[in-house]
């Protein structure tokens, strides 16, 4: 098989600064800390930001704890050990929602794709590029279609693993928007990595300005505003500049065709 991975939208984000006219006089509350292998930044305005910030920086650590591919102790892990289990209602509740997005995509997203992940070490730090016979033989365990979840319980075929890496923040990011609200938050955004999203507006009343960056070089290619009106609004990109590695003169990265 030859390997195909493509940028989906080819550039992480990041929430540009503050500044000019109809820039945030309030000042915020900042958590910033590493999770889910990313920096992630939370920045919530208005009266108890900083105990909501830290609730859901607690958040993310507990999610991160259930569905790390590589924390042993893990709900994906430990099932990926054993061929399934008995599911967190958090883990189960992501499944279910990716394995409905497996359907959707027609299988061009796969929560089973983890051995071919693993072989090029993207997980792991091993880097490498397989045989064209051991992917051919790893793709043979890859079909989400063949995954069983009943309620909280999983079952999975011999050989196969999951990996909700591609939808763990996103979903993340939607379960803090719930949090936050819960604390009376109306004025937040978060960043987890590529993925921003928006809580309210500003505190000015003004959109949230989320610059893309430019992947092959420096700066941006563009700018998106969003604001949250009757529902959340995220943006999402992915790109292969950081995590990748270079072997024979070609570059290899993360995103992966199933």
């Amino acid at each position: 098989m030859r390997r195909r991975a493509w940028a989906l939208a080819l550039a992480l984000v990041a929430l540009l600064s503050a500044c000019g006219p109809g820039a945030v006089k309030e000042k915020p509350f900042i958590e910033e800390f590493l999770a889910m292998d990313t920096a992630m930044r939370l920045t919530v305005y208005g009266q108890g930001a900083g105990e909501a910030a830290g609730l859901a920086r607690e958040r993310v650590l507990e999610l991160e704890a259930l569905l790390s591919v590589t924390d042993e102790n893990s709900d994906i892990c430990t099932a990926n050990r054993n061929g399934g289990g008995a599911l967190h209602a958090d883990t189960a509740a992501l499944l279910e929602r990716a394995l409905a997005l497996c359907g959707e995509t027609g299988g061009a997203l796969d929560v089973s794709i983890y051995p071919v992940v693993r072989a090029w070490g993207f997980t792991t730090g091993a880097y490498r590029v397989p045989e064209e016979a051991e992917l051919a033989a790893l793709l043979e365990r890859v079909d989400y279609t063949r995954i069983s979840l009943e309620g909280t319980v999983l079952t999975l075929p011999e050989g196969m693993e999951l990996d909700l890496g591609a939808v763990a923040k996103g979903w993340t990011g939607d379960r803090l928007m719930e949090l936050l609200r819960r604390e009376g938050i109306t004025s937040a955004i978060v960043e987890l990595g590529g993925n921003v999203q928006a809580l309210g507006s500003k505190p000015d009343g003004s959109p949230w300005r989320v610059a893309i960056r430019n992947p092959a070089g420096e700066g941006n290619v563009g700018v998106v505003e969003v604001v949250d009106q009757a529902v959340d609004q995220a943006v999402v990109t992915s790109g292969g500049y950081q995590r990748y590695f270079e072997q024979d003169g070609e570059i290899y990265w993360h995103i992966i065709d199933p």
